[in-house]
């Protein structure tokens, strides 16, 4: 099946919310840990989001001359390509995007998109991420008003943070503290400025204790069940139920019981590096432990071709990432879920 269409994108987020499941976002970083996660998302028959943060779309632009909008744009086009002859449906994504990196990164994806657009073809990527967690809440939702109504007119869906995440990633890093969780009246602020569907879709990265990077259960306090207050502070206001799509950022060690507790309350994507990083790069490591003489040609003798060759651990690493990509839709129950 080809890339998610936008119509195809919204009836798969609108079944995850009614079926009380999620999608696993996996960030990739390459053409091989692309189809790890094609190759995931086919094994658990489960549709999928494949996303790209501003660093991975730097390195997929190349050493020489790191450019973020064609590294996405590369692997976008490639990923149209391949992804047909996987019998899933994947919806593309760009990830956080702070302020100081919109007019590299989201701000011309969005107007190449509206190019397509207006030739009558589909977007490029069904998603773009703002993240303006590090700006106060009125700058954060200005700027996610105007990217939502470009969002829009390109059939494009945006997902917006709100308040911090904690921890760091790509360069984006919040201590950790009670400033990780998002009040009501965060939420309340958020539905006013952009509407709850009416302006365009959305997605909402609320915090609820959530730490990039890696942390053992128990490190963090996360709070899912605040989710059902987000929830139920903004429909007591405006008259619609359970109004917010919720995003689960930095979901490495997160326990079965939270997991679960926030796809009970509108979790419809949670996002997966850290643990998918490990699952690509453990194969490559034993591999090169258990041939080091033939990988590394010790002491002057020749090696063995058959084990520095790429493709003898490329093939290690992306069935290792795919089994990690798997077991994650197991998690989140969108297992055996894809669209017909």
């Amino acid at each position: 099946m080809p890339i998610a269409t936008p119509e195809v994108y919204n009836e798969m987020l609108d079944r995850a919310k009614a079926g009380k499941f999620a999608y696993p976002a996996i960030n990739v970083t390459s053409t091989q840990t692309l189809h790890a996660a094609l190759r995931g998302f086919a094994e658990a028959e489960s549709d999928g989001i494949i996303q790209m943060s501003t660093g991975g779309a730097e390195f997929l632009g190349g050493q020489y001359d790191k450019d973020m909008v064609s590294g996405a744009t590369a692997l976008a086009e490639f990923a149209h390509v391949v992804a047909r002859k996987y019998p899933i449906n994947v919806a593309l994504h760009t990830d956080h995007c702070p302020k100081d990196k919109l007019d590299g990164y989201v701000r011309p994806l969005l107007a190449l998109s509206k190019e397509r657009v207006d030739r009558g073809e589909n977007p490029l990527f069904q998603s773009h991420m703002w993240d303006g967690s590090a700006e106060t809440l009125k700058d954060n939702l200005e700027i996610a008003e105007e990217l939502l109504a470009l969002a829009a007119a390109a059939r494009i869906v945006l997902e917006v943070e709100i308040t911090p995440t904690g921890g760091e990633e790509d360069g984006v890093s919040h201590e950790i503290n009670d400033k990780l969780y998002t009040t009501v009246e965060d939420a309340l602020r958020t539905a006013e400025a952009l509407g709850l569907g009416e302006k365009g879709r959305y997605l909402l990265a609320a915090s609820f204790g959530n730490v990039h990077g890696v942390y053992k259960p128990g490190n963090v306090v996360l709070r899912p069940d605040l989710l059902k207050e987000l929830q139920e502070g903004v429909a007591a206001k405006f008259g619609k139920a359970s109004p917010f799509d919720f995003v689960f950022h930095g979901g490495s060690g997160s326990t079965q019981e939270e997991i679960a507790t926030a796809l009970e309350n509108g979790v419809v994507k949670m996002n997966l590096d850290t643990d998918t990083q490990y699952a690509f790069t453990r194969p490559i490591v034993d591999h090169v432990f258990r041939n080091y003489a033939g990988v590394l040609k010790v002491d002057g003798e020749v090696g063995d071709k058959k084990t520095y060759d790429p493709r003898s651990w490329g093939k290690l690493a992306e069935a290792g990432m795919a089994a990690r990509v798997t077991q994650a839709c197991v998690d989140l129950r969108s297992t055996g879920t894809r669209l017909k």
